[in-house]
Formats: structure tokens, C-alpha cells, sequence
């Protein structure tokens, strides 16, 4: 078998893999990663982005007002041996919408992909905010009971359900990779990176100095590289590891932190300001802290993070660059 990381032949001998959400952020990514490992690679979206780099072909489909007829024809013209879902709906959505996405899509994509011989390799893409709040300063591995609190975290965890049940009953070949917050070029302007950076860009264009604003608790939180993300779906469709397992960058970061050093790497005239609570106390509470245990990736799927955060949030201060800020 080839390494997980060593590039195959050009013309698809690794399989085909069809990956939904495949135009967008994540997915771009899995994407541009699986073809450099020989599959034959159908990305699957709304619209073409205007960048599909090494994404292979595309198909048209609004996975969320999609028919379930329309999944099962699509599934069927490709034949895929590796389907990725790294579709669903964030924080820009309402919760009807969050529902048809994280939820109605998974449920579709399973009984598509039910009574298939062979079994595709199902992979879908979970959150690490379907573990909920945890204690400050705790390391969250896969046997923490979920305890979601928004509706993100709600409906992405019915979607992780939905595929391990029917892993269990045999009726489809799944895993559900758990991921942390996801930064590295290319991230959207509705995430805290790139939000961050779409300022800082506004600033060094303007001369404006940027105020970058963080509440007054001490937050941390856990961010691991599209780019690592990638890697990990493509070791996860090379073996047939079940169950959840984590992905993540290893490290509690403070946001803080985190927006000082995209000012510092924009060279922007910029000034972080720490929101104070009455009586200038700084507090730490119950969801002011993330980290993600990701051993079990590394003993299952032999995959661990491999970019430190300088070079991710360099790689996305240089993505702007090429003006790809999205809103989406």
C-alpha cells in the first residue's frame, strides 16, 4: 500500500473520491490533497469557485435543497470508493438552515449510500463543538460525553450520530473526524482568523490602525491547519478505522495571542484592546477553554499535526494577498 503522504500516478489509481462542500474552504483543501494522492476527485458545491487548483472536476449541487434523488444520481454517475462530507452549515446561518445542512445531508448521504457493494469510505467531518464546555484547562478526547450548548454543535453532532449508527448496522463504511477551530489560507471572514486578518488588511491598505478587540475573559482555544485537516482525511480514507477520532493542533492558544501575532506578521498598524469586566477583573469561565486530545489520531490514522501556528497564520495573512478574504 502507498504511504499515506507520498504522491501517486496522475489518472486516478487511488479510486474516486467525491468530496461535498468540495468548493468550499475545508474542502478545498481535501480536495487539492486527495488528487495529489492519485484519486480521481469530483468536488461537489453550489457554485465553481473561481480558484479549483488541483480539485479535479465539479459538480453543480445545493446539497441542502437538494433532492434525495438527486444525491442517489450523483453517487451513482461517479461511483465513488471515498466520499467526504465537508459540507454543513457554520455560524452565518439560521437554525432552520443549520438543520437542512448538518443534519438532513447526512441523513440523505446515508441512505444513498445504503446496500452499495463494496461500501464506499464515508467521511464526515465533525466539530469539536459538539463536546459542548468543558472545564478550564481539561484535554477533551473522544470518550468526553458530548454536551453541546448552540445549535451548530446540536445539529453537527445528530450528524455524527446519524453516520456511526449506520456504521454500526453496517450500512455504510464511516468515520467521523472531530475537528477543532480551522485556520490557514484561504479562511473565511466569518472565522476569528480571518476576520482578524480581513481588518488587518483593510488597515495596511488604509493606514488606519486596526482595534482588534477580545472580551475580557482569557480565551483559548485550539486551531489546527486546513492543510493538517487535509492530511487527516486523506489517512483516514486509506484505512478502515471506525468510531470518532480528533483532530487538532495539539495547543490551547489565547485568542489574544493569536491576534497579536497576525499583527505582527502584517506589519498593519494595529492594537489589540482587551475588554475589562467591572472592576477590570480578567475571569475565566466554562467554554473559555478548548483542547482537543488527538492521540488516537495519531495511533489510528498515524497522522498529527505538522504546521506550527506562525506558518498558518502567515499562509493566511499572504492568502489576502491574492484578495481571497471570503465572506463564506
Amino acid at each position: 500500500m502507498r504511504p499515506v503522504g507520498e504522491p501517486a500516478p496522475a489518472g486516478g489509481d487511488a479510486g474516486r473520491a467525491l468530496v461535498l462542500g468540495g468548493t468550499g474552504f475545508v474542502g478545498r483543501q481535501v480536495c487539492a490533497r486527495l488528487a495529489a494522492l492519485g484519486h480521481d476527485v469530483l468536488a461537489v458545491g453550489r457554485t465553481r469557485p473561481p480558484r479549483t487548483g488541483r480539485a479535479g472536476r465539479f459538480a453543480a449541487l445545493d446539497l441542502a435543497a437538494a433532492t434525495p434523488d438527486a444525491l442517489v444520481a450523483l453517487l451513482r454517475a461517479h461511483r465513488p470508493t471515498v466520499v467526504v462530507n465537508a459540507a454543513g452549515g457554520v455560524w452565518n446561518v439560521d437554525a432552520e438552515q443549520m438543520v437542512r445542512s448538518n443534519v438532513t445531508v447526512v441523513e440523505r448521504l446515508v441512505a444513498a449510500l445504503g446496500g452499495w457493494e463494496p461500501r464506499p469510505r464515508l467521511i464526515q467531518l465533525g466539530s469539536a463543538h459538539e463536546y459542548g464546555p468543558v472545564p478550564y484547562g481539561s484535554l477533551v478526547d473522544e470518550e468526553t460525553p458530548p454536551d453541546p450548548r448552540t445549535d451548530y454543535g446540536r445539529t453537527k453532532l445528530r450528524g455524527t450520530t446519524c453516520v456511526l449508527d449506520a456504521t454500526r448496522a453496517g450500512v455504510v463504511d464511516g468515520i467521523v473526524l472531530r475537528i477543532s477551530n480551522v485556520l490557514g489560507p484561504d479562511a473565511p471572514a466569518t472565522s476569528l482568523p480571518g476576520a482578524t486578518v480581513a481588518r488587518l488588511r483593510t488597515a495596511a491598505e488604509t493606514g488606519r490602525t486596526a482595534v482588534l478587540r477580545t472580551g475580557p475573559a482569557q480565551v483559548y482555544r485550539d486551531f489546527v491547519d486546513v492543510r493538517d485537516v487535509a492530511d487527516g482525511v486523506a489517512a483516514a480514507a486509506a484505512c478502515g478505522v471506525g468510531g470518532v477520532v480528533n483532530l487538532g493542533g495539539g495547543t490551547a492558544v489565547a485568542v489574544r495571542s493569536l491576534m497579536e501575532q497576525l499583527a505582527r506578521i502584517s506589519g498593519a498598524p494595529a492594537r489589540v484592546v482587551v475588554d475589562a469586566c467591572p472592576g477590570g477583573q480578567i475571569v475565566r469561565a466554562s467554554g473559555d477553554w478548548q483542547l482537543l486530545d488527538i492521540t488516537a489520531a495519531g495511533r489510528l490514522l498515524d497522522w498529527t499535526p505538522g504546521r506550527r501556528l506562525t506558518e498558518s497564520l502567515r499562509s493566511l495573512w499572504e492568502s489576502t494577498e491574492r484578495g481571497v478574504v471570503r465572506v463564506g
